[in-house]
């Protein structure tokens, strides 16, 4: 196998990420013992974001996966591939991250099937290896290799959810939208907005995240939030902006549409 940069993973800049607990706290003595990791939180709420704030902050390479329910335990591990000269082995980025000793962050993770991501369950306890079955090679991790997953319980608990097997190989942090003061600040500083349209931005959010459950399925996530604001910075109107990011996106449910197009209007009408 010809070797890998590490440096290619590593986050060069600091990412904007603003505490809402002791998260960091916790994450860094969890990462300290090499505990898997389990995030838990609302779409957007920044859960990618603080993963990232995390490896940069503790200067380790950080390797993130997409999961969908395509995905198989090779998308994983690895295959063998057809070249010019043959067959030959390529790691894939669960197996790449151990090798190296970085953070591999499955986002999303109850989207793959459970028949891939049981793959992850040896790396996740005191052995810490991971089997290449096809390859016929044992892994052991780098010691520097941990192991963090994040997913949605509220929207994916009806239609998907974690074995419990796999659940109790983590430590987990919940996430969920910062209060209002700290979430204006954050979509100003992400933005470009000024305070008082961050502000009215997050009023609109709240007044929206209580129809969860009532209508819609997800309440407006922080990156909406962010995304109007950008569009306002730009100069679109606020209200066309609110359209295209917070609504639209959301539902296409003429009543709901409505709903929200009028809390839009008491603050940017």
């Amino acid at each position: 196998m010809s070797a890998i940069d590490i440096n290619q993973y590593k986050i060069a800049q600091e990412p904007y990420y603003e505490a809402v607990g002791s998260e960091i706290d916790l994450y860094e003595a969890a990462y300290q013992v090499r505990m898997p990791m389990m995030l838990k939180g609302p779409t957007g709420c920044g859960k990618s974001r603080f993963v990232e704030y995390m490896a940069w902050r503790l200067g380790k390479p950080l390797i993130t996966v997409a999961c969908n329910e395509d995905m198989t335990a090779s998308d994983l591990v690895g295959r063998f591939l057809l070249d010019k000269d043959g067959t030959k082995w390529q790691d894939g980025p669960l197996t790449t991250a151990a090798r190296l000793g970085a953070i591999c962050y499955l986002d999303e993770v109850v989207e793959a099937r459970q028949d891939t991501t049981v793959v992850i369950h040896p790396l996740t306890d005191h052995r810490r290896t991971l089997p290449l079955d096809k390859k016929g090679e044992l892994v052991a991790a780098h010691p520097d290799f941990q192991l963090v997953i994040s997913y949605n319980p509220g929207y994916q608990s009806l239609m998907k959810d974690l074995k419990q097997s796999t659940k109790q190989r983590f430590g987990g942090l919940d996430f969920d939208y910062p209060e209002a003061a700290k979430e204006t600040a954050i979509v100003a500083k992400e933005s470009g907005v000024d305070l008082e349209t961050a502000g009215k931005l997050v009023q609109i959010a709240h007044r929206a995240r209580n129809l969860k459950g009532h209508g819609l399925d997800e309440g407006i996530s922080t990156r909406l939030l962010v995304y109007s604001g950008q569009l306002i910075a730009k100069g679109v109107s606020p209200t066309a902006a609110c359209s295209m990011t917070m609504v639209t996106p959301l539902t296409d449910d003429p009543d709901m549409r409505d709903t929200l197009d009028a809390a839009v209007q008491t603050f940017f009408g």
